[in-house]
């Protein structure tokens, strides 16, 4: 079956990274996670964005999750990694695994040395997608990530390069929706920010969201509502993770440190930190111990 990047849509799950005492990445806790992830109905996986906390991994680190999610994934959802990188060459590479492994598409993550203009940047993704011809979505996370380009640019992008075909956005509903009008209705867009404004979203047109698993199975239960018109049950799933999401959503680090606590309290595991890392606070710990509480815990049916 070819693979269509205009079909995608829905909630995607992208994956914590979970490490044992000695901060090695922890092969169970991974592939436990990915399982509860494709119990809980998603529509896709990802790992090696933010949440995975990239930047602390090493290439072979790297090369090792996209090898265990592969491997779990078994072919059964649409598989994308972000890929991060200094260099044309490093993202090349990384990009070469992912198609080993059998990924349907990449994300490309701006690299995380220096601040210029736009046309570097979309001269530097361009290199990249001209590697492949897997799908390539470009993250476009300012607020997160410190660089990002406009609308035009994405879309003078897109046109030079047609495998850019994919746009993983970290905005407010209104901001988002104005990217979309800018770069054009048939690119699927995918919003993120812990699932805040999530049907704010989808009415603004995003394709879907891509969320790390604290909060998966609400997310899923919002969209697949909202996409069958059940308005009502839509919100009501929405109310009930939104707490929780503004909780844990209060900056990347405060993500890693507390929401990946809560999806361990639901899921059963224990969280070790990779140094360095924000340590969670006796108060933040019984905050976490209350959602998880009143979200029930992730079960793999």
């Amino acid at each position: 079956m070819t693979f269509e990047p205009e079909k995608l849509h829905g909630i995607h799950a992208i994956l914590y990274a979970f490490f044992g005492e000695d901060e090695k990445l922890d092969r169970a806790a991974m592939k436990r996670q990915t399982d509860i992830c494709i119990a809980q109905g998603v529509h896709g996986l990802a790992a090696l964005g933010l949440a995975t906390e990239v930047s602390k991994l090493t290439g072979n680190e790297r090369r090792t999750v996209m090898d265990w999610l592969a491997e779990d994934n078994a072919g059964r959802l649409p598989l994308a990694f972000t890929i991060f990188g200094t260099s044309v060459a490093e993202q090349v590479e990384q990009v070469r695994h992912a198609e080993r492994v059998g990924a349907d598409w990449v994300i490309l993550q701006p690299p995380p040395v220096g601040s210029f203009g736009a046309k570097e940047y979309i001269d530097f993704f361009g290199r990249v997608a001209d590697a492949t011809r897997l799908p390539v979505a470009i993250q476009n996370a300012p607020a997160f990530l410190g660089r990002g380009l406009t609308g035009p640019d994405l879309a003078a992008l897109r046109a030079a390069h047609p495998n850019v075909c994919v746009l993983k956005a970290e905005g407010s509903a209104v901001e988002v929706k104005a990217l979309m009008d800018a770069v054009g209705g048939d690119v699927p867009v995918f919003n993120g920010r812990g699932g805040l404004e999530l049907l704010d979203g989808l009415r603004a047109g995003c394709a879907g969201y891509i969320l790390a698993p604290d909060l998966i199975d609400y997310a899923v239960k919002a969209y697949d509502a909202f996409r069958a018109d059940d308005q009502a049950r839509a919100e009501e799933a929405y109310r009930a993770m939104l707490p929780s999401a503004v909780a844990v959503m209060q900056g990347i680090e405060h993500l890693m440190c507390y929401g990946k606590r809560l999806f361990a309290e639901r899921a059963g595991l224990v969280v070790h930190d990779r140094a360095p890392a924000m340590r969670p606070t006796e108060f933040g710990q019984s905050l976490i111990a209350q959602h998880a509480k009143a979200l029930g815990m992730l079960q793999i049916r």
